[in-house]
């Protein structure tokens, strides 16, 4: 039976349908705001999967070339492999939802969302994740939503919920806001270095302003009607729980004050070793509820000495920074480079400059664009330890890297303060906690060594939640068993300033606007201590860029002398390339982009472009090139295809019956520019000039 839902959200319709389509899945979902149509669809399988400890969720979000209208560019003429975009949203999906499945419910859940009508003005992004609560809310599929989310942006002072792209452009803020009725579940989202209490009115607006998206699902589920499948629920027994205390429970308790990584990942694999040779006799089901036992004790423990004691595994307080040590300009052939440790999380991050040919072109539903700031984040296996294949980047290296590309973005210099394209690559060459804070620091200190003008320098650190009832502790600066082990991982980046960039996700049933508020405290602490470490290392940009990155020079051109730079077929811009050697660019406005890391080459080659676009000057001298002899005068070259004539009786201080007496085709005369008249025809004389000079300044 068809189910529909319209209401007025923000000036535009928004809707919600169901029993259409997709039939055959356990929820689908048609989701309709304006003129943006997204299809988002939720199945899980009948039977639980085995022998794994983790809820199986896969989160695909996809956009159809048609649904902008346009038909997929490359030889197949048709859909790839997910790009960025579709990547991120699928990543903002799983991690507003996870979190409200049963702890024990082992059924693989699959939501695909596909965009199949884009109006070039709302986003798909904020429609998909409503879809995807919704199609799984009014399933069979166990699930404690519903969730809701709305994109917030100020634009000129105010707030806005679901912004247009037009607004976002104009904006100082957007963040992604996902919650329950009850509580903020999700936030992502990049600012201007705003303060700390604009952020958290932007969250608090974001989560009043969901609710209404929250009661559409919950009134089309009570149309529907639809009963939860039963699933077996897990729970340790306490006589496992009891066994394993007895057995090792002062040895798994000493876990948590094991600081280093490794030594403690070593002794805890000797302990469950020691555990499983003690049940050596017991059957593999109490042997596996014995292990389940043992991480239960270790989370306990660590918690509970967070909580009572306000002490942390490697020693540190709950607001403390761990050590860190920076050194840039370590790469001698790069343009920038910076390796910035903070315990036992180490990223090296390097900085390349390149031309406007080296821009990233994006080709997806929204309009063609390119894109000049790039930031590639890496994770090899060693940086853990672990042995693994080498493929490319997944979708953790793809958010890392988006993230900390957001902490940068609005700090860069525009592009006519600084004509380069930029890219940075973090390599992680150690990872216990927060390796995309390590990188937005390296990234900043990298930008300066490289000599980029960068408005001021961005450090971040994640904050982590440690919860229990009524009682909490925020921790500042987690490390991998704080967050493997804890409620949230909050990460937040900024300048001196205010807030750049955050991210926050939690493994618990939403959070409070009191633990954001000590979040974002502790946060703004923190960073100015990590930004007081980095100035020690490098305060501002270089004066100079490195020997070896380009030189780029742009000269805006009048649009109409576009052609005559480029000349028939390519001919006078190849002409210049192939003498001097430079990159050069031509863009539709007339801007022309010289780059060389030959100083001496790249303005050579502006002069050459000057005096294809240069426009005569009354009053000014040039030297002019004979290109037709006529009965009253000559036409002269004075600029490249501007010419001027030269009558008979400015060719010389006496009379010249005949012209060809005085010059011939081909030669170079000194000539100064007298009139031009309203149809732009120069008029020349060389008389004035050889008045004004003691010798003659002609070639023959």
């Amino acid at each position: 039976m068809v189910q529909k839902i319209e209401r007025d959200f923000e000036g535009r319709k928004f809707s919600l349908e169901t029993g259409k389509v997709a039939k055959q899945a356990d929820g689908a979902v048609w989701v309709r705001f304006a003129d943006t149509v997204v299809l988002v669809t939720a199945v899980a399988a009948k039977e639980p999967r085995e022998g794994i400890d983790f809820f199986p969720l896969t989160v695909d979000y996809q956009e159809k070339a048609y649904a902008a209208g346009k038909i997929p560019g490359g030889f197949f003429k048709r859909e790839g492999r997910p790009g960025d975009k579709a990547t991120l949203t699928s990543r903002l999906i799983d991690r507003s939802l996870r979190p409200l499945f049963p702890k024990s419910f082992r059924n693989e859940v699959q939501i695909i969302a596909t965009v199949l009508s884009a109006d070039q003005e709302n986003d798909p992004d904020i429609l998909a994740l409503v879809g995807a609560s919704c199609a799984l809310y009014q399933s069979e599929i166990p699930f404690g939503g519903p969730v809701a989310a709305v994109r917030v942006a100020r634009v000129k002072g105010d707030f806005v919920i679901n912004p247009t792209y037009a607004q976002l452009d104009e904006s100082d803020l957007e963040v992604v806001v996902a919650g329950t009725e009850d509580a903020v579940m999700m936030v992502e989202g990049g600012a201007k270095e705003v303060a700390e209490e604009t952020m958290l009115e932007a969250i608090a607006r974001g989560h009043q302003g969901l609710l209404p998206l929250i009661e559409i699902q919950k009134e089309l589920a009570t149309r529907i009607g639809v009963k939860k499948m039963e699933f077996p629920v897990f729970s340790l027994e306490e006589s496992i729980i009891s066994r394993v205390r007895e057995l090792l429970g002062e040895k798994i308790k000493s876990l948590a004050l094991v600081a280093e990584k490794e030594q403690q990942k070593g002794r805890r694999e000797d302990l469950l070793v020691e555990l499983s040779e003690r049940l050596a006799e017991e059957a593999e089901e109490v042997r596996a509820s014995a292990r389940q036992a043992f991480d239960f004790i270790e989370r306990e423990e660590m918690r509970r000495m967070i909580l009572s004691e306000s002490r942390r595994a490697d020693g540190r307080g709950l607001k403390e920074v761990r050590p860190i040590s920076i050194e840039v300009g370590l790469l001698p052939r790069t343009h920038g480079s910076a390796l910035f440790t903070r315990g036992q999380t180490q990223a090296l991050v390097t900085t390349t400059l390149g031309t406007v040919e080296d821009e990233q072109r994006i080709d997806d539903i929204e309009e063609e664009t390119t894109k000049r700031f790039m930031l590639h984040y890496n994770f090899p296996p060693f940086s853990v330890g672990e042995v693994k294949f080498m493929r490319g980047p997944g979708r953790r290296e793809i958010g890392h890297g988006a993230l900390a590309e957001k902490a940068l973005l609005r700090v860069l210099p525009s592009q006519e303060q600084f004509p380069y394209t930029l890219r940075i690559v973090s390599d992680i060459l150690e990872s216990n906690g927060s390796s995309s804070m390590a990188t937005v620091c390296g990234a900043s200190l990298s930008l300066m060594d490289a000599g980029v003008p960068i408005r001021a320098a961005v450090a971040g650190l994640a904050m982590g939640l440690v919860k229990e009832a009524d009682r909490f502790a925020v921790l500042t600066d987690i490390q991998g068993l704080e967050d493997h082990l804890g409620d949230m991982d909050f990460k937040v980046a900024g300048t001196q300033e205010g807030i750049t960039a955050l991210q926050m996700d939690i493994k618990v049933a939403g959070v409070t606007q009191e633990v954001m508020r000590q979040a974002l405290q502790q946060a703004r602490e923190a960073r100015f201590q990590v930004l007081e470490e980095m100035s020690r290392a490098i305060s501002e940009p270089r004066d100079s860029l490195s020997p070896y990155a380009p030189r780029i020079i742009t000269i805006r051109v009048p649009v109409d002398k576009i052609r005559e730079v480029i000349g028939p077929g390519g001919k006078v811009i190849r002409g210049i390339i192939d003498e001097t050697g430079v990159k050069m660019d031509v863009s539709d406005d007339g801007t022309v982009t010289i780059a060389s890391i030959d100083e001496a080459a790249a303005q050579k080659a502006l002069s050459m472009v000057s005096k294809i676009v240069e426009v005569p000057e009354v009053g000014k001298v040039y030297l002019g090139k004979v290109k037709k002899i006529i009965e009253f005068g000559a036409f002269l070259e004075i600029l490249p295809n501007t010419d001027g004539l030269l009558h008979i009786s400015q060719i010389a201080e006496h009379r010249v019956k005949k012209v060809e007496d005085e010059l011939s085709l081909g030669q170079e005369v000194m000539v100064k520019v007298v009139d031009i008249d309203r149809q732009g025809k120069v008029r020349l004389s060389r008389k004035e000039v050889l008045r004004s000079q003691d010798s003659p300044l002609d070639s023959k």
